[in-house]
């Protein structure tokens, strides 16, 4: 594995050739992968129940990394991140923001396959992360994610509601750039 403070000589463009690196945040230390350009908002990847590194398809990564930057990444307790795995989608939710803070992106898509697309609802809904966009694959959570409470730690009353987590404002959330 590549220690996070080692620099990329190149952009990698293929998920198969991307190195795995890991960056350590709140006692646990993430692994995680990502390839594409680094520019414009990157997109977060979350995995389904039990998924690691390997699980996505190469195909679907380089295609959408080949217009933006695509970061991937373990869950706490699961593949090569340590720590206990979490037992409720909003303790992974948590984690998910303590991750994309340790990397210091300003802004995040999120595209949820499963389970993912759940965690994915749950950071957008309830908890401040920098979200644009959202897409998921399967999350079958019906109408009403925020069920599953927000993130450990934060509270949903004390996270500002961004414009377009209301039905009303639908701007960012139509936005289709993938």
């Amino acid at each position: 594995m590549i220690n996070d403070q080692e620099t990329q000589r190149h952009m990698v463009t293929s998920y198969t050739g991307a190195p795995t690196r890991t960056t350590a945040a709140g006692g646990v230390s993430f692994a995680y992968r990502e390839l594409g350009p680094k520019t414009g908002v990157p997109v977060i990847f979350l995995t389904h129940l039990a998924a690691v590194l390997d699980n996505w398809d190469p195909r679907v990564v380089d295609s959408i990394a080949a217009k933006h930057q695509v970061i991937t990444f373990d869950n706490r307790g699961v593949g090569a991140s340590t720590g206990s795995t979490p037992d409720t989608i909003a303790a992974m939710a948590n984690d998910a923001v303590t991750f994309i803070r340790a990397l210091g992106l300003g802004q995040v898509d999120l595209l949820g396959f499963s389970m993912g697309g759940m965690i994915a609802q749950v950071i957008t809904n309830s908890c401040p992360a920098p979200v644009t966009a959202q897409f998921g694959a399967g999350p079958s959570v019906g109408r009403h994610p925020q069920r599953h409470g927000p993130p450990d730690g934060h509270q949903a009353a004390s996270c500002p509601r961004r414009p377009w987590a209301s039905p009303a404002a639908t701007g960012h959330r139509d936005r289709k750039h993938l």
